[in-house]
């Protein structure tokens, strides 16, 4: 603990660490406040107390969208889509990459390439906020906002100041996130989306522990700790999935140190291919087709046998869902792991660099063992994955409530660990740079070797 505390104050120490560490809080708050803004015409507290005494564990896929958006979703603030409509829209231009030539050359350009990739996904963002808002606004009245709530009614002024003010936010939330990036201590986006999720932790925690621990409740303070021991080592579990990797032993057969007159032979390293290359997109992907199904149970124009389908497909809980969302994820694993990791290229640089993999000759074979041992590792980690973001469904079938249970695996608890992981080896670099241990060895000032 008191490497801990000696390594905090180094942090303090180092001015530039400390202003990006102070620049990122101060966003996040505004972030926070702006979530807290009701849109014009909407009566706040009306909507606070109906979010207030709606019952626990309502509609799950509209659950898992309010935690993004810190339950600006539910609450109908000016930040209600957050930061999703720019994950769409870099989504979008990410698979387009694959097809579209232009952007591949883009790809290719460097610094200059991925100004004019970001420009074109700002104003895809605009796009589909100008889509999505129309869609969120029509649907108040059924995630619970009660009519009351509607001061002025829902004319055409009400729906212009809305839709103007939903496409700022969602501008606002993508200049806070690439702030972030370039001021504060990186990835901007993902830490509004983890602050949003970690805003919805206290209340969940706490009506849980209400729930077990009042007169009737099942399982008192002993069910509350075993609910906590088990999320920890759920928390485990996903911080070996995040940082698992498979070392592919390269060999150098010649290699000459910078500043040095002498060569190293046979210098060893080795290749890096982590077991979940994918990260959460999968499951963000496979969470995308699911909202298909309960889109179809509200339609007026699906049948009734359409919508016993749909609705058996759509249930949170049910096994319909859970087995379709796990297939979905190991599927979407594969398919983004092949798009986003080029073994190719890889072997390519590797060749080009000198070096090789011992046994297999360099170019295609050595392109065609990391494809074999890239596909022979996303399947486990894939079925890992899959179990992670299924766990929060078997956690409600054993008496946790829903919006507690979300933290329990999922694109949630991944995002939070996997932004955690990245912060701190954020950290960790401007730490070894000044010459300090990092954050998680000790904090012990380092002797700069000349």
């Amino acid at each position: 603990m008191k490497k801990f505390i000696e390594t905090v104050k180094n942090i303090w120490s180092i001015e530039e660490l400390r202003n990006k560490i102070l620049i990122t809080l101060s966003f996040m708050v505004i972030y926070r406040f702006a979530a807290q803004v009701t849109l014009p015409g909407l009566d706040g507290k009306v909507i606070a107390d109906a979010m207030n005494n709606k019952a626990t564990g309502g509609n799950g896929i509209v659950d898992i969208i309010n935690m993004f958006t810190g339950g600006g979703f539910s609450r109908a603030s000016v930040m209600a889509l957050g930061v999703m409509p720019y994950i769409s829209a870099s989504i979008v231009v990410q698979l387009m990459g694959i097809a579209i030539p232009y952007l591949q050359k883009l790809q290719k350009d460097g610094e200059s390439g991925r100004k004019k990739i970001t420009q074109i996904t700002r104003w895809l963002t605009i796009a589909i906020t100008l889509v999505q808002g129309p869609a969120y606004l029509a649907s108040l009245p059924s995630l619970g906002i009660p009519a009351n709530a509607f001061m002025l009614g829902q004319g055409g002024m009400f729906w212009i100041t809305s839709m103007v003010l939903l496409t700022t936010g969602s501008i606002f939330a993508m200049w806070l996130g690439e702030k972030i990036t370039d001021k504060g201590i990186g990835n901007g986006i993902s830490l509004l989306i983890m602050i949003g999720i970690i805003a919805g932790f206290p209340s969940s925690f706490a009506q849980e522990f209400l729930s077990k621990t009042n007169t009737g409740g099942a399982g008192g303070i002993m069910m509350i700790l075993i609910e906590i021991i088990v999320w920890l080592a759920v928390i485990l579990a996903c911080v070996y999935l995040v940082t698992a990797i498979r070392k592919v032993a390269v060999q150098y057969a010649r290699k000459t140190v910078a500043g040095t007159v002498r060569d190293v032979a046979g210098a060893r390293q080795y290749i890096p291919l982590k077991l979940n290359s994918a990260g959460v997109m999968p499951i963000i992907f496979a969470q995308a087709i699911m909202f298909v199904p309960s889109a179809l149970t509200s339609a007026s124009f699906t049948s009734d046998g359409v919508k016993r389908i749909a609705g058996y497909f759509s249930d949170f809980t049910g096994v319909g869902y859970n087995v379709l969302f796990a297939v979905l994820i190991i599927v979407f694993s594969y398919f983004y792991t092949a798009i986003t990791i080029p073994t190719n290229k890889m072997a390519d640089d590797l060749k080009r660099s000198g070096g090789f993999i011992p046994g297999i000759r360099p170019g295609k074979e050595t392109g065609d063992l990391l494809d074999r041992i890239l596909s022979l590792i996303t399947f486990p980690g894939s079925i890992f994955l899959a179990l992670l973001a299924i766990l929060p469904a078997f956690v409600v079938k054993f008496g946790v409530q829903q919006n507690w249970a979300m933290f329990y695996g999922g694109t949630s608890l991944l995002i939070m660990v996997g932004v955690a992981i990245d912060t701190i080896q954020q950290i960790n670099s401007h730490l070894l740079n000044r010459h300090y241990d990092g954050l998680m060895k000790t904090g012990s000032k380092r002797k700069s070797v000349a």
